[in-house]
């Protein structure tokens, strides 16, 4: 049984990655009801909370059926991020997550992120200081260091649970390497394997089927595995790898009807809760996905990322719905 403090998350956990603008309370929604164990917020910003800016604190919406859930910080100022994580505790979540991971240059280069990762007696005084301003268990994501020359991931993972973190993440690219090539577990092997490390530890980073899960999961040994990019306009994967694990067979994928009445409730919270003009533009990144395969699709995928109004969208998808049946495509 793998826990984080004192929460249950069954034998192998798997995790929704915490992603900007993807990860937000109708995505959650959708990879709930599809087999994820445990989720995260989008990284929030600290400066925002403690400033109370409106789109910082709209991220710390959470809901009942989400659980459990971690909020996810991000900041480069240790006292502002030892606020924002009594801030975020506020909204009672299971876990608080301190993202040291993000490789985006506009936060990494100013410090945060995977910024850190070029100070890691600070990063390891930040640390400290959550954990001891909160009473919810705290987490870290990170990367496997900033560059192939700087890769300390053991001495980072020691680091962190020397003061007191109960869980560690890791995407198996450095910090240079982006979302490029391809992701290497080796290292994330070691910290899990290495005779001083306890926590609970999870791998992310090119997880896309399930064959790949069961594969790393064997080779690497890790805890459970985060998934990110693989799940967007998919939420399906979190179930598929589950059957496969318990199985060893690959589920089919889901059809026509499925795909458009869970494009369907996505979109529909996303309006609810964003309004309809963010709503309908940041549904657009996930149509891709959902509708992934179809042969002669393009069409309509124009339709779906160009159209502005809400009805015209719900309308748009039961035409698909009734056009990509079976029995009625070419």
């Amino acid at each position: 049984m793998v826990k984080i403090g004192n929460l249950e998350l069954g034998d192998f956990p798997l995790l929704l990655a915490p992603m900007e603008d993807v990860s937000d309370p109708p995505f959650r929604a959708v990879c709930k009801e599809n087999g994820v164990d445990l989720m995260y917020t989008e990284f929030i910003s600290a400066e925002g909370l403690i400033r109370d800016a409106e789109k910082s604190l709209q991220k710390l919406d959470i809901y009942d059926y989400e659980r459990p859930i971690g909020i996810q910080i991000f900041g480069d100022k240790i006292e502002s991020m030892r606020e924002a994580a009594a801030i975020a505790e506020e909204a009672n979540p299971e876990i608080i997550d301190i993202n040291y991971g993000c490789p985006v240059k506009k936060v990494a280069c100013k410090g945060a992120g995977a910024g850190i990762l070029l100070d890691l007696p600070k990063m390891q005084s930040m640390t400290a200081e959550i954990v001891n301003r909160v009473n919810k268990p705290v987490t870290v994501k990170t990367r496997l260091g900033w560059d192939d020359k700087n890769i300390k991931i053991v001495e980072v993972a020691q680091r962190l649970q020397d003061v007191g973190i109960q869980a560690l993440t890791i995407h198996g690219r450095t910090r240079v390497q982006m979302y490029k090539g391809v992701a290497d577990w080796n290292p994330i092997a070691k910290v899990k394997n290495h005779a001083a490390i306890n926590i609970p530890i999870f791998g992310n980073g090119d997880i896309d089927t399930p064959q790949k899960a069961l594969e790393y999961r064997e080779k690497y040994d890790v805890d459970g595995i985060m998934i990110g990019r693989a799940s967007i306009g998919y939420p399906w994967i979190f179930n598929e790898i589950k059957h496969f694990f318990d199985t060893g067979e690959i589920l089919p994928g889901p059809d026509i009807d499925e795909r458009v009445k869970v494009a369907k409730k996505h979109l529909s919270f996303s309006v609810e809760w964003k309004g309809e003009r963010k709503g309908l533009y940041e549904m657009r990144r996930h149509y891709t996905n959902y509708f992934k395969g179809i042969p002669n699709f393009k069409p309509f995928r124009t339709r779906l990322v160009t159209s502005e109004e809400y009805n015209e969208v719900m309308g748009l998808l039961d035409e698909i719905a009734v056009t990509f049946q079976p029995e009625v495509m070419p």
